[in-house]
C-alpha cells in the first residue's frame, strides 16, 4: 500500500513537471518558428555589422518585427538575431531591437550588429543553424528565469543565413514546480501514515479505493487529463482522491489556456497575411463562421463545434511560408509557385504540432484542400479517408473564395456559387457536407 502511494504521488509530480515545462517549451518553439518566418533573410544580410548600423533602413525594418513579435508575446523578455562569424564558438549579433540595453553580466552590456558574443556555452542555441531548439533547463538572472528558444533563418535558397533568439520569463513555471513539489511531499508523508494505519486496520477496504488511485494516476501520465476517480472507502483515500481530481482538473484548465494563447497567436498571425491582401481580409473568419453552422446543421455536438471554428479560424497558417508575390500574383502561377501553394496545408500541420492539438482537428488544417474524388491534395485522399470535419472546412473555403474578389478574379455571384456546389457535389465536396450547406444557404434567403 505505501509503495502504491508513493508510486501515485511519483507519477503525479513528474507528469505536473513535464507537463507545465513542455508546454512552456512547446509555445517558445511556435513563437520563434513563427518569428523566424516573419523575418526577410536578404534584408538581415543587408545589415552593416558595425556600429553604425542601427542608422539604416534594414535596421530598423527588422527592428519593428521584432518589436511586434515582442508585443504580441509579452511574456518574452529579449529577442534578436544573431549570425555566425569565422571564429568557432563566436558569433555576432545583427539586429537587437534595444542595443544599449544594459543587462545582467558583462557580455551582455552591448549588442550592436557585429557586437561579437561567446556561444560555446550554449548547446541548444549552437544547434540552431541546423533547425529550431529550445533551452532544455531554466536559467536564471536578475529579473528572475527565463528560458531561451531560437530558429534558423532562411534564404530563398533555403540556406540558413542567420538565427532568430528568444528568452520568455520562466518565473511561473519554476514557482509551480517548486509548489508542487511541496505539496506532493506533503501528500505523500501524509499517505504513508494513512497507508500505516489503515494497512493494519482495514486493509482489505483499502485495497480498491488505493488501486483506483493508481488506475487515475495512469490515466492521467497518458495526458487523459479529464478523468476522475471516484474513490470508495476510508474518509483519509476520498479525501486523498479529491486532491487527485482538484490537481488533474487544474493541469486540464492549465492545458486549455495554453492552447486557447496559442490559437489567438496563430490567428494573429493568420490575420496579418490576409492584412496584406484586401482581397483575402476576414476570409478565416467567414470561413469558421461557414463551418461551425455546417457542423451544427449536420448534429455534431457543442464542444466538436467550438473546437472546429477555432481550427477552422488558423486553417490557413501554412501560408506563412509562402512569399506574398506569390499569393497576391494576378498572373498564372509556375509549376513551382503552385508547388509552393500545395505545400500550406503541410507547412500548416507542422507548425501546429508542438501544441497537441487533437489529431482529428489537427487533420483539418492538412487535409481541407482534399476533393471526394481523390483529386486533392497534399495526399490526395477520397471519400470516407477524408476527416469530416476536413470535408466541412473545404465546402466553407471554396464557397467563401468564390464569393470573395481576388487579385485574379471577380467574385461570383450567391446563384452561381450554389450552383458551383451543386454541380461539384460527389467530386469535390463530400455529399452530407454539401446538403447541409445547401440548405443553410437557402435558410438564409427565406
Amino acid at each position: 500500500m505505501i509503495f502504491s502511494v508513493a508510486m501515485s504521488n511519483f507519477l503525479i509530480y513528474e507528469y505536473v513537471s513535464a507537463s507545465r515545462f513542455n508546454e512552456l517549451r512547446n509555445r517558445l518553439m511556435i513563437i520563434t518558428q513563427t518569428g523566424a518566418l516573419a523575418l526577410d533573410a536578404d534584408m538581415l544580410k543587408r545589415v552593416p555589422l558595425n556600429r553604425e548600423g542601427i542608422n539604416t533602413d534594414e535596421f530598423r525594418i527588422i527592428s519593428g518585427k521584432l518589436k511586434e513579435i515582442k508585443k504580441a508575446n509579452p511574456r518574452i523578455k529579449y529577442i534578436y538575431t544573431m549570425a555566425r562569424t569565422g571564429q568557432k564558438g563566436i558569433w555576432q549579433f545583427i539586429v537587437d531591437p534595444n542595443p544599449t540595453m544594459q543587462r545582467a553580466m558583462p557580455k551582455w552590456r552591448t549588442s550592436y550588429p557585429g557586437d561579437k558574443y561567446d556561444v560555446s556555452g550554449f548547446p541548444e542555441m549552437r544547434q540552431a543553424f541546423s533547425g529550431p531548439s529550445v533551452d532544455k533547463e531554466l536559467s536564471a538572472d536578475d529579473w528572475g528565469m527565463a528560458l531561451s528558444g531560437y530558429a534558423p533563418i532562411y534564404d530563398e535558397e533555403g540556406e540558413p543565413v542567420a538565427i532568430l533568439g528568444v528568452d520568455v520569463a520562466a518565473d511561473e513555471v519554476y514557482l509551480t514546480q517548486r509548489e508542487v513539489h511541496k505539496r506532493i511531499l506533503f501528500i505523500l508523508l501524509s499517505g504513508i501514515i494513512v497507508s500505516l494505519a489503515l494497512g493494519m486496520l482495514i486493509s482489505k477496504r483499502i485495497t480498491r479505493p488505493v488501486g483506483e488511485l493508481v488506475e487515475g494516476t495512469r490515466r492521467i501520465a497518458k495526458g487523459d487529463l479529464r478523468y476522475e476517480v471516484k474513490a470508495s472507502g476510508s474518509d483519509e483515500i476520498r479525501e486523498l482522491a479529491k486532491s487527485f481530481n482538484q490537481m488533474a482538473k487544474g493541469l486540464a484548465e492549465s492545458r486549455q489556456k495554453s492552447l486557447d494563447y496559442f490559437y489567438r497567436v496563430v490567428e494573429s498571425l493568420v490575420r496579418a497575411i490576409e492584412a496584406k491582401d484586401a482581397y483575402t481580409k476576414g476570409h478565416s473568419e467567414r470561413v469558421a463562421d461557414y463551418a461551425a453552422r455546417i457542423a451544427l446543421k449536420m448534429g455534431f455536438p457543442d464542444e466538436k463545434i467550438m473546437l472546429l471554428r477555432e481550427i477552422a479560424s488558423i486553417h490557413d497558417i501554412g501560408k506563412l511560408g509562402i512569399s506574398d508575390n506569390i499569393l497576391n500574383k494576378k498572373e498564372k502561377l509556375s509549376d513551382e509557385e503552385m508547388d509552393l501553394i500545395r505545400a500550406h496545408p503541410v507547412t500548416g500541420e507542422e507548425i501546429l504540432k508542438p501544441l497537441r492539438i487533437n489529431k482529428e482537428m489537427l487533420a483539418v488544417v492538412r487535409s481541407h484542400h482534399e476533393r471526394h474524388d481523390a483529386s486533392g491534395y497534399p495526399d490526395k485522399l477520397s471519400a470516407h479517408n477524408i476527416n469530416i470535419f476536413a470535408a466541412i472546412v473545404s465546402a466553407a473555403d471554396a464557397y467563401d473564395a468564390m464569393t470573395s474578389h481576388r487579385a485574379y478574379r471577380k467574385a461570383l455571384g450567391k446563384e452561381e456559387a450554389v450552383a458551383e456546389l451543386k454541380k461539384n457535389i460527389g467530386t469535390q465536396f463530400n455529399p452530407k457536407v454539401a446538403d447541409a450547406f445547401l440548405e443553410l444557404l437557402e435558410e438564409q434567403e427565406r
